[in-house]
């Protein structure tokens, strides 16, 4: 049942900010927390499918751009509106606001600029390093950089400055300085050298020796890569000796070696999701509390960003409290991770005070403003063995457009170095990577993270390998395939299934695969038919990943969940009551995500960092029974069934083990003596029913009840922690010690209140994983078969199918439903989706849907796109993250579709028809 009283988890913030991140309630009747608990006590809802179905599609207020001051219980009624103005030149001093053609029907009652936040103390975090808005007198650090703030007293008002101010010059410019040059945001080097044989110990790897970069530069700015004495010490000379020498070896190949180097570039691309960023924010001075109502994928970060930004900030600016509200995010792919609008939010409500505020982009101002995926070059070669068709080595060199502020390119970047081999065993491998700063708009976070860039090149180059040598694209797969325990770029075995076998027999057993030939021979007059497969491996995690939960039963058997997860288009509300009913029966009829209000009672604190805390660091916290590395992470969709679920699963089995399981002993009258009182685990559900062997199936119902009237545990609260592996702890509980993968834990008992437990014993994951890269990854396949018009040039993709092993997949029709939009996605990538750089792109403030394409009913297979989900290995393999390996091998099936079309490989995204008609006449 939901807290009959406000509860939050609040901690001091820097400069003694109390935060408090909730789920606000009493909106309307029914109340905010009652239509955002889906699907709500006594609110229907299907035995099957989306606990948020019903909702959303009878236009329940959901997400952040549904609300207004009036939905909010305190707030005045009235909404104002703000409008960030932004730059559309980094290459001339910025001199001041030329807003003088506003209309007095379109001015802003308050303007806020680089000179007033300086005025009043603000902090940028670090994460956000650079100007909240470009000084007078400076040169802009990118295109889309804001300038001002404007806020404006009547929606009217807003609206005809909007429609002017996109429309009008408005900003002064003075002298050409040319762009702001800006150091590297990072770059890394990943060598491996595998032993003698694959159980031998490697030679060098990163798991062994640690990340290593550069110590010099070009006078460009460019790393320096050859092995020089380095500023740094011997680590990088170590590392750069041994991936020379496989350098050495791509140049002079062996007799039987064939080698391919080629060169390969992306496209920066928007997320492109449903909701544009918006959010709602009220400063009430008199008791000095920011109320703020937002959709992102990171809350605490968002709530810890900008009460460090008011940290120090003059007393009017600086609020007592930050109550952050939090709703449903309408899609992110990443983008509303770590995204610096929550900031501006803060400062017009704090700049408005009094006056409930509303910052929301239109679809030209998230183009303008909003994050991108990172652009790539890079170049790769490789080196296969002739005879037996084996790879020998692997080396490339990616360089990344970054945009105008770090974000997460740094994380990209070793994302993309660490997984640019994909699913392929390579013994030599060496790859470096620079994240560039550019006067480009921010790119950071989005779906593939990568690897869709990286994996594009390779998958593309392993086709032509197969081509030239000539061997059947997947019989050279299987040959080259990572095998259980085999070691990754980084020198670790995944800790998970490895399936590429399977995956690659589906492929190969398909009639899109099995009839190419056939169906090249008989394409029409005027048509070109090709072929493609392609086959990826995704990293799913970042090492420091977390997860709250609470399950409560009450005595009627009804089930409620609360998650810190956020629900962004993942269904992770509907996977939340799915694996939790595996463990005590039923579907919940209150599931609530981006839930953080309910867990005070955990106590939980923490410090350091989760990802450079020393081992002796974290051993020493460990012992403050509360400390946990991370409280909580951002969601992305590969994260949420894998991560978002654990903690509620975790809660689950402890509700059953020490609440439902005593009061089925109790009713079946089963005494303390009898062996099967330890059997718990033999005992299985059927729906909401409990089967044990020999004994008559209970109702949850009755067994709640008697729960309920013994004072069992009716409800738990955990938190999870993972870095590549799960923390462990061990808690006492009325019947015995339990252990388990979380760190904290509370329980109810009968109808009482939350206590928490001290844990007996607590192994975090060793500090080390953090150099192991990654350990968990899932895995897919997909073969198309594209026409071509001759004429035109223009393709149309006749048939696909795509197999993808996710482990335990909690609800098979939101896995289907990743599947089928990634397949979208990969289409928009391959085909159709480009944001130039620079002046031309976005950052322009002119680009919107009519200029940007993206993937159509009509770009794509409706009624010929094939699905397959591979069943768990076991009933106890654990969900894994699918949602992003699901979009990358489309793009390189599509392109070496393409190839076996028309005889001609592309080596740039996107492929469009003027490209194509242009190699075939």
């Amino acid at each position: 049942m939901l807290p009959s009283r406000r509860e939050f988890m609040k901690w001091s913030a820097a400069g003694g900010i109390v935060l408090s991140l909730s789920r606000f309630a009493g909106a309307q009747t029914p109340d905010f927390l009652e239509r955002e608990t889906l699907p709500g006590r006594g609110v229907p809802h299907p035995a099957v499918g989306r606990v948020d179905g019903v909702a959303k599609v009878t236009g329940a207020k959901l997400y952040a751009s549904d609300f207004r001051a009036v939905d909010l219980p305190g707030w005045p009624a009235q909404t104002h509106h703000a409008l960030l103005l932004r730059t559309p030149d980094a290459s001339h001093v910025y001199e001041g606001l030329a807003l003088d053609g506003l209309g007095a029907d379109a001015k802003p009652v308050v303007i806020v600029t680089a000179e007033d936040v300086a005025k009043i103390g603000l902090r940028v975090p670090s994460f956000y390093t650079g100007d909240l808005f470009c000084p007078v007198g400076t040169t802009p650090l990118y295109l889309g950089q804001p300038v001002a703030l404007l806020i404006f007293d009547r929606f009217d008002a807003y609206d005809r400055a909007r429609t002017f101010l996109r429309d009008n010059p408005h900003l002064k410019f003075g002298a050409e300085t040319g762009p702001l040059a800006r150091p590297n945001y990072g770059a890394f080097r990943f060598t491996r050298v595998a032993g003698a044989t694959p159980d031998a110990p490697d030679l060098y790897s990163p798991i062994q020796e640690g990340w290593i970069s550069p110590g010099f530069v070009e006078s460009s700015g460019r790393p320096v890569w050859q092995v020089l004495p380095d500023a740094k010490g011997a680590d990088y000379v170590k590392g750069a000796t041994y991936g020379t020498a496989i350098r050495d070896e791509l140049a002079k190949p062996a007799a039987g070696t064939l080698v391919l180097d080629r060169s390969f570039a992306t496209q920066s691309i928007d997320p492109m999701f449903l909701e544009p960023e918006a959010g709602l924010g009220f400063y009430e001075p008199g008791v000095k509390k920011l109320d703020l109502v937002l959709g992102v994928q990171s809350p605490f970060e968002a709530a810890e960003a900008i009460a460090y930004m008011l940290g120090e900030a003059m007393p009017d600016f600086k609020p007592a409290s930050i109550d952050g509200k939090f709703c449903y995010v309408g899609g992110g792919f990443g983008g509303r991770d770590h995204t610096p609008f929550p900031l501006y939010l803060a400062l017009a409500a704090l700049f408005f005070p009094g006056r409930p505020v509303r910052l929301a982009h239109d679809r030209y101002q998230q183009f303008q403003g909003g994050i991108k995926r990172h652009a790539f070059k890079m170049r790769s070669q490789i080196a296969v063995d002739r005879a037996s068709g084996t790879i020998a080595a692997f080396a490339a060199d990616h360089v990344l457009d970054g945009g105008g502020l770090m974000n997460y390119s740094v994380s990209v970047a070793v994302v993309a170095g660490t997984g640019a081999i994909g699913m392929y065993s390579v013994p030599k491998v060496d790859v470096t990577t620079v994240a560039e700063h550019t006067r480009g708009v921010t790119a950071g976070s989005m779906r593939g993270y990568g690897t869709v860039q990286c994996l594009t090149a390779l998958e593309t180059l392993v086709d032509e390998v197969c081509t030239t040598l000539p061997l059947d694209p997947i019989e050279f797969r299987r040959r080259n395939a990572l095998k259980v325990g085999g070691r990754t770029l980084t020198g670790n075995p995944y800790s998970v299934s490895v399936r590429a076998p399977e995956i690659l027999d589906k492929l190969d057993g398909h009639p899109i695969w099995r009839n190419r030939m056939a169906e090249k021979a008989k394409a029409r007059a005027g048509v070109l038919v090709g072929t493609g497969v392609a086959c990826a491996a995704k990293d799913y995690g970042t090492g420091a990943d977390c997860s709250l939960g609470t399950v409560e039963v009450d005595a009627e058997g009804r089930i409620s969940i609360h998650s810190d997860a956020v629900e962004m288009g993942n269904g992770i509300g509907t996977a939340l009551a799915n694996r939790v009913a595996g463990h005590i029966g039923g579907i919940a009829d209150q599931v609530t995500v981006a839930q953080v209000d309910v867990f005070d009672a955990l106590g939980l604190v923490k410090s350091g960092d989760p990802y450079s805390i020393t081992q002796a660091e974290q051993d020493k916290a460990a012992a403050n029974p509360r400390w946990v590395p991370e409280i909580s992470s951002a969601t992305s969709a590969s994260i949420g069934a894998h991560v978002g679920t654990q903690a509620a699963s975790e809660a689950a089995r402890v509700v059953f083990r020490f609440g439902l399981w005593p009061a089925a002993l109790a009713i079946w009258g089963i005494p303390a003596a009898d062996p099967r009182v330890n059997q718990w685990d033999q005992a299985f559900w059927q729906g909401e029913t409990l089967i044990f062997s020999g004994l008559p199936p209970l109702a949850l119902k009755a067994i709640a009840a008697k729960a309920h009237q013994q004072g069992g545990v009716t409800g738990a609260m955990t938190h999870a922690f993972s870095r590549w592996a799960w923390s462990e702890a061990t808690f006492a509980l009325p019947g015995g010690d339990w252990s388990a993968d979380i760190d904290a834990l509370a329980v109810r008992r009968g109808s009482g209140e939350f206590q928490v437990l001290d844990r007996k014993a607590v192994a975090f994951p060793p500090t080390d994983y953090n150099r192991i890269g990654t350990s968990f990854a899932s895995m897919c396949g997909t073969t198309v078969r594209v026409e071509i018009e001759r004429a035109t040039g223009k393709l149309t993709i006749a048939k696909a199918y795509s197999v993808v092993e996710c482990g335990q997949a909690l609800v098979p029709e939101i896995v289907l439903g990743q599947a089928q939009g990634g397949f979208a996605m990969g289409v928009g990538q391959a085909l159709l989706e480009d944001l130039p750089p620079f002046e031309e792109g976005p950052g322009n403030g002119q680009w919107n849907l009519g200029r940007y394409v993206v993937a159509r009913a009509s770009d794509l297979p409706l009624h010929d796109l094939e699905i397959e989900i591979l069943p768990p290995l076991s009933p106890r393999e654990p969900p894994k993250g699918m949602a992003e390996v699901v979009m990358i091998p489309v793009i390189p099936a599509l392109l070496n579709a393409i190839f076996d079309a028309t005889g001609h490989r592309f080596q740039s995204l996107p492929v469009t028809p003027q490209m194509i008609k242009g190699v075939i006449g």
